[in-house]
């Protein structure tokens, strides 16, 4: 106990001082939320994946899927790699930087909001991502629980204080800046980690043969289909790649790293970095919970979060503070992510966009300051209540689901087209933004209308990601055009490759054009 005490009060200090030492660095608005749009490859690589991957996917959805899917399971992983990560980054990567800095944005709702010059388009994807990020942030401090219990045997209303106070702290000191370097230290925490694991949880199994033998043994209506190439399933198990995958292409805290990248080089190397570091971790993550069926759970009374605590629990003491330490590291990652995303997309695009347009910068950083506590407070407290009341949404995959479904299915489509095809029109934005929220809200409230491969809210996320790609298109193409001369301007953009740096709270009304 008092080895596991003492790694993770290292490395909560660790974070804290690293905070302190970037307040230099968050002392404007363009500062505080991008870093100066100086950020360089390595550790903007690190925090997309580690704001990719948190307790949500290795204790959530690892436990839960390698569970469903046996060892096939691995392909959600791999799937992470090379369609979220690498083509993520090769398709979006480089217009996300230089449209944004064209544009002067710093969220993705003022990027929408120039995009298609409908401020009231900005004013609803700021509520949409204040509103749906909140589950998924509840879903991570669930996650953590788990493995704090089994532990520390510690309650789990102290493990949520704890992550929140020391996430806030770094955030409001540091900002971006802080928590760029932050994943980057909680990134090479997590690669080391899950090497680890899975060399110890394979070698208690006898090895990586006898572990798959023994898989293939686990009675089934099919025998040997925990061991087979896509498992029992192949349907449900192309819904979880298509969600954590191509999901992340419209999540506004994911996009936010190109933002804030340095330059198109900065890009490439990014590229490289984010997709190694995604196959190890998201690949090794859903390879172990390929095993979890060779571990004594009952997953009828203890859910499916239990399932990766209980492969842990059976190493020795170290590895079990390497993989809290691992786990409480990739969940601060996202949650200082997610609270950065919410306070600057609060205080931009909605106070000062619609009730304080004259709000001076230090203002500005005061209540984004202001909302990273507020926003911590009430995911903290919904993860408490759901926790406690025993909610509908009952296991971290689910929430995620909600969550992921509601943003991607929303963003994702208008997004991606408005980057790459100039004739993406307003209306069809609208139309995907209502039916995103209004598909993930009616499939968590009424699952009864939806037909039986519907019900789940991570197949319900992945349709509605898929039929935004389609509807974008087919809405442009029977509504009115969007202004020529101002999309040519902004394509433009792609065309000039300079390294520059923009305050984040300039507006092109507000400003001269910037000389290029």
């Amino acid at each position: 106990m008092a080895l596991k005490l003492s790694m993770l009060i290292v490395f909560s200090l660790a974070m804290v001082a690293i905070g302190v030492w970037c307040r230099r660095s968050a002392t404007d608005v363009s500062g505080f939320v991008l870093g100066g749009r100086a950020v360089g490859p390595w550790m903007t690589a690190f925090a997309y994946g580690t704001s990719y991957f948190s307790a949500v996917i290795f204790v959530g959805y690892a436990g839960q899927f390698g569970w469903k899917f046996g060892i096939a399971s691995t392909w959600i992983g791999l799937a992470n790699c090379f369609l979220g990560s690498l083509l993520a980054w090769i398709v979006l990567g480089r217009r996300t930087r230089l449209m944004t800095r064209k544009m002067k944005c710093a969220t993705m709702p003022q990027f929408f909001g120039e995009r298609f010059s409908s401020p009231a388009l900005k004013i609803a994807a700021a509520a949409i991502v204040f509103v749906f990020l909140i589950p998924y942030t509840a879903s991570l401090y669930n996650g953590l629980s788990r493995l704090f219990r089994m532990a520390f045997g510690i309650d789990y209303t102290v493990c949520i204080i704890v992550m929140s106070v020391l996430t806030c702290a770094y955030v409001v000191l540091g900002g971006y800046m802080a928590t760029a370097i932050n994943d980057f230290v909680q990134g090479l925490i997590m690669l080391v980690g899950i090497i680890a694991v899975i060399a110890a949880v394979l070698h208690g199994q006898g090895g990586f043969t006898a572990a798959l033998e023994k898989l293939a043994a686990v009675p089934s209506e099919t025998p040997g289909v925990f061991n087979s190439f896509f498992g029992p399933d192949p349907f449900s198990l192309f819904a979880v790649i298509i969600l954590t995958s191509l999901g992340t292409w419209g999540l506004p805290q994911m996009v936010g790293k190109f933002y804030a990248i340095r330059d198109s080089r900065s890009i490439r190397t990014g590229t490289v970095v984010s997709t190694v570091f995604a196959l190890i971790v998201a690949g090794g993550c859903y390879f172990l919970g390929g095993f979890g069926r060779l571990f004594d759970v009952d997953v009828a009374t203890e859910g499916f979060d239990a399932i990766i605590p209980a492969m842990i629990s059976t190493l020795p003491d170290f590895l079990i503070g390497v993989v809290v330490i691992l786990v409480f590291a990739a969940s601060m990652s996202t949650l200082s992510s997610l609270v950065l995303t919410s306070s600057s997309t609060l205080t931009l695009d909605l106070i000062k966009g619609c009730f304080a347009r004259k709000m001076h910068e230090k203002k500005q950083l005061f209540t984004m300051r202001l909302f990273v506590g507020v926003f911590v407070a009430i995911s903290a407290a919904i993860a408490i209540f759901q926790y406690k009341s025993g909610g509908s949404v009952k296991f971290i995959a689910q929430m995620m689901g909600l969550s992921w479904g509601a943003l991607a299915g929303s963003f994702l489509a208008p997004f991606l087209y408005g980057l790459w095809w100039k004739k993406t029109s307003k209306a069809s934005v609208w139309v995907s933004f209502a039916f995103g929220c209004v598909n993930m809200i009616l499939n968590m409230f009424a699952p009864s209308i939806y037909p039986a491969w519907l019900k789940s809210p991570i197949n319900c996320g992945a349709f509605t990601m898929l039929a935004g790609l389609v509807i974008v298109p087919i809405v442009s193409l029977l509504t009115p055009k969007p202004d020529k001369a101002k999309v040519d301007e902004i394509f433009d953009s792609l065309n000039r490759d300079e390294t520059f740096v923009a305050p984040a709270t300039e507006t092109p009304a507000e400003t001269e054009p910037v000389a290029e």
